[in-house]
């Protein structure tokens, strides 16, 4: 394949091409790790090479699914493939090897993709930046003294340099979210349940899921599709879509009632950095010439906020429990661990799951007059490389939520929320926009950003 012409294409195109024989899939390979070989030293977005098992799968025969032949990468927190390491991001796991795959990885499989590598992470998938002691610092494409965002970072990083057409990462308080945005890119967090986290049922007691981190809106919804579905053991298990995701993207929306928020939930403090809000305005008035009724209206955001720290202090301390020497630990990681045990004791968890009702229909009546909420997807653009090296637990999660208050919210909701490119900065740095839908209306989400994309409204430019 033309060396210039790989990146031309979405993960849907190339799978075209495989299609139709005018590829084959070990040239596509060959020109992810051409690209990787050339571009990742500056970016160290990949940290587990798995080229010889990705051209032992071609040799061997990939199934005829609608993504085969296509290369892929995986963040390296979660996504179990056997035979191959997942060190979440932590020095103590570079040498554990994994006996099976995910759900997910089993069904990426299953629909003919290659995997080629596994992506950086910061320790545990705790923070907007893709940092760690195991692994140094993933840097972004668009400036590599800027961070790619978190915890997907090393994903969105990948994708957007174009190694690959597409990415999965997982988002328990904005984590595909907030890289999409930093790096240019569509982030898609599903319906809680959309995609299976098994082997792990509930992750990070429900505020966790995958998703898919793309350069095209299409390219989200078929690898929505081809990922969807449930394990019979997982705890969440929405309904299927009336009709794939992939048909719904290409739909009409219709006129939609889109409500325009920059408001953050309480207890937050956070500044809105002005090219990010002028970047929303902007992307407000292009929805009021494609038909749509926009108006200012807020969620009421309630307790969301402390209801979801048990829940994410549980998960760490989970993960870690299956540490035995917890030394090695970055001190960040061990402080997160030390609080853990009061604020994600299990009273403080169930608490905090039972007022979740609650806080769904506090949140949820803004879509009484409203069909889809617009706001930024971070308030600030990607802040340097190793701006918070050596701060404490403190200082760190404070200006996570400083820096991106607006994501977290729907992840204690479950609710899929949707970014799309905005623009840059005069410094050339990505912006977001955030869509976020109503209970299982990924459909929806993905269909108005198609309809942005096609008008030529949604990129980074």
């Amino acid at each position: 394949m033309p060396i210039d012409d790989y990146e031309s294409h979405d993960a849907v195109g190339l799978a075209e091409l495989v299609a139709r024989g005018d590829v084959h899939p070990t040239e596509l390979l060959d020109a992810a790790v051409s690209r990787a070989a050339d571009r990742n030293p500056a970016l160290n977005a990949i940290v587990i090479d798995m080229e010889k098992q990705a051209r032992a799968a071609i040799e061997a025969g990939l199934p005829d699914g609608p993504l085969r032949g296509v290369p892929f990468l995986l963040k390296d927190l979660h996504l179990v493939c056997e035979g191959e390491r997942t060190t979440n991001g932590c020095r103590l796991f570079q040498d554990a090897v994994a006996d099976h795959d995910s759900e997910l990885v089993r069904r990426l499989k299953e629909a003919g993709a290659v995997i080629v590598g596994k992506t950086m992470t910061c320790e545990v998938g705790q923070w907007h930046f893709s940092e760690s002691e195991a692994f140094g610092a993933a840097r972004n494409p668009w400036n590599p003294a800027h961070t790619p965002g978190g915890s997907s970072g090393g994903a969105a990083a990948a994708v957007a340099a174009g190694v690959v057409a597409a990415a999965v990462g997982s988002d328990g308080a904005g984590s595909v979210r907030i890289p999409a945005a930093w790096c240019g890119l569509v982030g898609l967090k599903p319906q809680r349940g959309r995609i299976s986290t098994w082997p792990d049922p509930d992750s990070f007691q429900g505020l966790a899921c995958f998703g898919p981190l793309t350069r095209s809106v299409g390219d989200a919804a078929h690898l929505l599709d081809a990922l969807a579905g449930s394990h019979p053991e997982d705890v969440h298990r929405p309904p299927p879509p009336a009709e794939p995701f992939a048909a719904q993207a290409t739909g009409d929306p219709g006129r939609l009632r889109i409500a325009l928020s920059f408001a953050v939930p309480p207890g937050i403090r956070s500044t809105l950095h002005p090219e990010v809000r002028a970047a929303t305005l902007r992307l407000a008035e292009s929805l009021r010439a494609l038909g749509h009724e926009v108006s200012e209206a807020d969620p009421d955001y309630g307790l969301a906020g402390p209801a979801l720290v048990p829940r994410g202090s549980r998960g760490v301390l989970d993960w870690c429990r299956r540490i035995e020497d917890r030394g090695q630990l970055e001190a960040r990681t061990q402080m997160a661990l030390r609080l853990a045990r009061v604020s994600g004791s299990w009273p403080a968890v169930e608490l905090s799951r039972r007022s979740e009702p609650a806080i769904r229909r506090r949140i949820g009546r803004i879509f009484a007059d409203h069909d889809v909420v617009l706001t930024p997807t971070t308030a600030q653009p990607a802040p340097p490389v190793g701006s918070l090296a050596g701060k404490g637990w403190w200082k760190t999660s404070t200006t996570a939520g400083a820096l991106c208050p607006y994501a977290f919210a729907w992840n204690v909701t479950g609710w899929p929320a949707l970014n799309v490119p905005a623009g840059t900065t005069a410094a050339g740095l990505p912006i977001g926009a955030q869509l976020l839908g109503h209970e299982c209306e990924e459909g929806r989400l993905l269909a108005l950003a198609a309809q942005l994309e096609r008008a030529g409204i949604s990129a980074a430019r």
